[in-house]
């Protein structure tokens, strides 16, 4: 299991996915799951839904629609761990021991919650306006969705790349206080993947109505697909493919080859009609075997509920035992087994000790104290934990305080007591 790389990629369930979901997200996720040597971890974004969205028959009715999509474009529940977010508690639960080592001035920065403040302060209203807890404590659930499952590449777009950075900073923050339990993820930018242009030559986005419809009916993809906006050239007149909508959806979907010769008839100057004739056939061609699995999913929404718990048994199977040990780790465990920790926790607690932290500036501090818990040695604030860490195993390999000023003696503490207390550490091998 060393070698196995996992990825994990989630989907928020407030809409209906178009084809340029399918081009930048859903195609390349598919073939990507089929990958040797990964774990792959796709989930239905339920309650990060619920930040966005107060509308619950909507959010049931994307939920449905978005699981169909994805089986019906060919992701193999067998293959990977396909669940629904709200259908595993540890998420949650986690999402909250989480919430205890972040610190506030970390979620100040998160680019959504700042964009609503920017928003709210240029229309000269509280700047809390609209901003709710769920807003703002986003980024702490989007972590616990990562590192619960101990993902290491999160495929994102580069404004989401803040986001991975943050988990990497709680999952930092979580193992230095309580151990390496977390999983520092990775943010996975694949440049190579389309953004897809809409009929009116922007974005294709539900935002502008500017979509083409995945799964709709053939007729209605085919009146979309001709209602793109085209230019006043008529028949016989050369065409231009640089900036073409029509050419980069029908680029998305053709071979090479088909492309090449798409590239030609422009230069030839084949007609709008033909063009996007050419384009509808492409796209039927790739979406229509789909459109019947897909078409029977949304009529038989109990084959996909069952679907959907299977998964999140299966994924249960990996964050039930890390919660336990996470829980264990912050000191939530069964009393009755106080008695049978033995000598070695007593031990233990009876050595000096470093405990890190982070304040409120978001600096990362630590102090060290003896085995009653008297404060010896303040740190000063370092810009990450690794920092700390590293200050830290310094002091312990050294066995003695620098006189740089990045650790200094409490008052009414002397160097050689705090030398004899890191002697004394050193000793244990801790």
């Amino acid at each position: 299991m060393t070698d196995i790389v996992r990825y994990l990629t989630g989907i928020t369930t407030t809409g209906t996915p178009h084809l340029g979901n399918y081009v930048g997200a859903i195609r390349p996720a598919v073939e990507a799951s089929r990958r040797a040597g990964t774990e792959n971890f796709y989930f239905l974004a339920d309650y990060h839904a619920l930040i966005k969205c107060d509308e619950p028959a909507r959010i049931q009715r994307s939920t449905l629609e978005i699981a169909a999509c994805w089986l019906a474009a060919g992701l193999d529940p067998e293959q990977v761990f396909f669940y629904r977010q709200s259908d595993i508690p540890e998420i949650t639960e986690l999402t909250w021991l989480l919430t205890c080592v972040t610190g506030k001035g970390i979620l100040n920065r998160a680019h959504a919650y700042k964009a609503q403040v920017d928003k709210n302060t240029a229309a000269g209203v509280d700047v809390d306006a609209d901003v709710t807890m769920g807003l703002f404590m986003y980024p702490v659930l989007m972590a616990a969705d990562i590192l619960l499952f101990k993902a290491h590449k999160i495929p994102v777009g580069r404004d989401q790349v803040q986001h991975i950075e943050m988990a990497r900073d709680m999952a930092q923050s979580y193992n230095h206080l309580y151990g390496e339990h977390l999983v520092l993820p990775e943010a996975a930018v694949d440049e190579s993947v389309a953004l897809l242009p809409g009929l009116d030559g922007r974005k294709m986005s539900k935002s502008y109505d500017n979509v083409i419809a995945l799964f709709g009916p053939r007729e209605q993809v085919r009146k979309q697909i001709f209602s793109i906006v085209t230019d006043s050239r008529a028949p016989g007149e050369p065409k231009e493919t640089e900036g073409s909508a029509l050419f980069q959806i029908y680029q998305a979907f053709a071979s090479p080859e088909d492309t090449a010769r798409l590239r030609q008839a422009y230069a030839d100057g084949i007609s709008w009609a033909d063009a996007k004739q050419m384009l509808f056939e492409h796209i039927d061609r790739e979406i229509a075997p789909m459109r019947e699995r897909y078409e029977h999913l949304v009529n038989h929404p109990e084959e996909l509920e069952r679907i959907l718990q299977a998964g999140a048994a299966k994924a249960r199977t990996r964050a039930t035992p890390l919660m336990r040990e996470l829980r264990q780790a912050v000191g939530l465990r069964n009393l009755g087994a106080v008695a049978g920790a033995g000598r070695k926790e007593k031990a233990k607690s009876a050595l000096p000790s470093f405990k890190q932290y982070r304040e409120a500036d978001g600096l990362f501090y630590f102090k060290f104290v003896d085995a009653q818990g008297k404060l010896l040695v303040q740190s000063a604030g370092f810009a990450s934990p690794r920092e700390a860490g590293q200050f830290i195993a310094a002091l312990k390999q050294g066995g003695t305080l620098p006189g740089d000023g990045k650790a200094v003696a409490a008052e009414g503490v002397s160097t050689d007591q705090v030398n004899s207390a890191l002697k004394a550490l050193a000793e244990t091998g801790n």
